[in-house]
């Protein structure tokens, strides 16, 4: 299995995200501009230019019509994506850590870190089907106790949200009121990423403690435990098979005096029920910081601290070898 290698960013890569239809591929990272990629043959098809931060987040409408942007400059975007068009523009006085369309796509939800003396908030707005009847002016705005909001997600037909945060506790928030309706610490160290499974059914964290952890959304139960033994910081479930997959590596502050196979700096194959590991995949030079499964399970692609995007087709061998 030999990657693309795409090499748009200079540094650290923050999230990869693919479209509905897998064709496509978002790339954020913490330079200036997301880029927009073919996923078959990893053709850069162009760039977003407007920010002035990093960007930490994105989000894609279900007909890849338009994109959405959260980044460290304060702002969130959308953008016409075919184009690279700027639309429309959310500012904030904190930099906005994490965005997330609801289910139909008529609201969006963001999240802002704390920021001087604002503490972190979670903020819904409308999002218009026709960007001349977008407004700034959010539906509801609620403050978060202590600590950053890593990920968002929408759950029980747009009435609540679950949010991840940095230091390993999950959140189930009321849209309507704000209200915290429930929280339930799984990690021991930070969340740095939370992914949905395909059947919307649980969600998969990934964290500091060096565990990746499948977790029931109606109940907050952690079903299975993946353990790495290096730093987690993204996973993902297949839509094809039980299978997970972990990225992560030895701290980044600690890269140049590790060697990249000491480092752990690879794609880590997980059975998901077994919670057995039986494959890597090497090539980056640092941390794996992103991590996403194409939408049909038959590639996916990681995003590293070395700034490089990594996109993988998987092997023949890998369908038809029976691995338990």
């Amino acid at each position: 299995m030999r990657p693309y290698l795409l090499k748009g960013h200079e540094r650290p890569l923050t999230q990869v995200k693919y479209n509905r239809e897998g064709d496509l591929l978002v790339s954020c990272a913490k330079n200036l501009q997301p880029c927009l990629w073919s996923s078959e043959d990893g053709r850069r098809i162009g760039t977003y230019e407007g920010h002035n931060g990093a960007i930490w987040t994105c989000d894609i409408t279900w007909d890849s019509d338009r994109l959405i942007t959260g980044s460290a400059d304060q702002t969130i975007r959308i953008w016409d994506l075919p184009t690279g068009k700027e639309l429309f523009q959310f500012r904030h006085r904190e930099p906005c850590r994490a965005v997330k369309l609801s289910a139909g796509e008529r609201f969006l939800a963001a999240t802002t870190d704390a920021f001087i003396e604002s503490p972190p908030a979670i903020h819904v707005y409308k999002f218009a089907e026709n960007v001349e009847d977008q407004t700034s002016t959010p539906l509801n705005t609620w403050t978060v106790p202590k600590g950053r909001v890593t990920r968002v997600f929408w759950t029980d037909c747009n009435r609540k949200l679950i949010t991840s945060h940095d230091y390993g506790m999950i959140r189930r928030w009321d849209v309507e009121t704000g209200q915290l309706i429930e929280e339930k610490q799984i990690h021991e160290d930070a969340i740095q990423d939370m992914q949905m499974s395909p059947d919307e059914t649980h969600v998969i964290t990934a964290s500091l403690d060096k565990t990746a952890r499948l977790v029931d959304i109606e109940s907050f139960e952690v079903l299975k435990t993946y353990k790495t033994g290096r730093f987690v910081q993204s996973a993902a479930v297949s839509p094809l098979f039980d299978h997970v997959v972990c990225g992560g590596g030895q701290d980044a502050s600690q890269v140049t005096t590790t060697a990249a196979q000491a480092g752990g700096f690879e794609a880590r194959f997980f059975h998901k029920i077994f919670q057995e590991e039986f494959g890597r995949v090497r090539g980056h030079f640092g941390p794996i910081n992103t991590i996403a499964f194409h939408p049909s399970g038959r590639s996916f692609t990681t995003g590293g601290e070395d700034g490089y995007v990594r996109l993988h087709h998987l092997d023949l061998d890998y369908f038809t070898t029976k691995f338990f």
